[in-house]
């Protein structure tokens, strides 16, 4: 039976995006002689800017909360009918964190160092990013929590895809940073018996040290880091920059679901938002969407050597100077899609399009 991916669209650029992993998807899918399904959301999300046009905040508050129930519906079905994986593309902040504290989320990334690779797995089912605001005259009071029980899935989580990632012997460090002081020292202690289950060495910091350390000694060639939200938000694209040699332009992670009734899914995302300034231009960069359905296709669908098939196409392009305006190109979305799709060849074939 054909493999079924599930594909969620945000406003904005997320139409055009969506369109673009369906394309390459299929591209893909083609060079492969396989058949992969796309199974799309009924419902297109709001995106932060769609729901300030003149809605006020009472009505801003109910959307968010229908896109969020929506979408974590969504999620729980295509996992419990045994579709492997979603492409999502940028929605509204406030209903992404609902849904990522309701299906207990951790995001994770491989950033490739000069002297090893940085593992982040970022805690997004918890902290100040989740939870409810309440209204009151010139006031809003945000409530958020943090949990053993959470904590303790986010490290078995992570401590096992660090022994996926290095499977002969895992992290050489672990580092969490956290703003645990603001915690009564709880998470001290939530750390430190995880730890001791776990049979490996936790190191929790506040975040102005990670990044102290990061700055005067670069991570070891093995370090993962589990990190909450506040600090990971900012930090990603600063790791991309420093250690990986990436724009969050061209970059796409994926987002694992902790909890029992999205169990095995995997939903792949851009770095990059919304890009609603761009909507309708033809001109939004559609790189960490292509990676993002080559992953797709190379992880839950049997295309074994997709991504490299993909990334020898994109260098292809590069060398040809084929790029959306924002990566110092002057070509359109499409143009840069219809160039890539026309150099996709399997391992073993020769290329259709010589580079010139």
């Amino acid at each position: 039976m054909a493999p079924v991916i599930g594909l969620g669209v945000g406003r904005g650029t997320g139409p055009e995006l969506a369109a673009v992993f369906e394309r390459v998807l299929a591209g893909i899918a083609d060079a492969y002689a396989v058949d992969i399904g796309v199974t799309r959301s009924e419902r297109l999300y709001h995106s932060y800017l769609s729901l300030k046009a003149d809605l006020g905040i009472e009505r801003v508050r109910e959307l968010t909360r229908e896109d969020a129930d929506h979408y974590v519906e969504f999620c729980r079905t295509r996992a419990a009918r045994g579709v492997p994986a979603v492409f999502r593309t940028a929605i509204n902040a406030q209903s992404l964190y609902l849904v990522r504290q309701r299906l207990q989320a951790v995001k994770v990334d491989v950033i490739a160092a000069p002297e090893g690779s940085l593992l982040l797995v970022r805690d997004e089912a918890q902290g100040f990013y989740t939870g409810d605001n309440t209204h009151a005259p010139g006031a809003l009071i945000r409530t958020t929590a943090f949990s053993q029980e959470i904590t303790e899935k986010v490290i078995d989580f992570a401590v096992r895809r660090a022994r996926q990632e290095w499977p002969d012997g895992g992290a050489d460090q672990i580092v969490m940073a956290y703003k645990f002081h603001l915690l009564d020292g709880a998470l001290d202690a939530w750390v430190s018996e995880s730890a001791a289950r776990h049979g490996v060495e936790i190191s929790l910091f506040q975040p102005d040290t990670v990044n102290r350390n990061l700055i005067e000694r670069g991570p070891r060639p093995r370090t993962m880091i589990i990190a909450g939200n506040e600090w990971a938000d900012i930090m990603h694209v600063v790791l991309l920059d420093r250690f990986g040699a990436e724009r969050q332009e061209s970059r796409c992670t994926e987002n694992i679901y902790l909890h029992p009734d999205a169990a095995g899914l995997v939903e792949y995302q851009t770095v990059h938002g919304s890009a609603d300034d761009l909507a309708g231009t033809d001109t939004v960069n559609p790189v960490a969407t292509v990676r993002a359905a080559a992953m797709i296709a190379e992880r839950h669908a049997g295309c074994a050597g997709a991504v490299r098939m993909v990334e020898r196409g994109l260098a292809s392009l590069g060398r040809r100077g084929l790029a959306t305006p924002d990566a110092g190109g002057r070509h359109s979305t499409t143009a840069v899609v219809n160039a890539l799709l026309d150099v996709l060849e399997p391992d073993g074939r020769p290329t259709v399009m010589a580079d010139s």
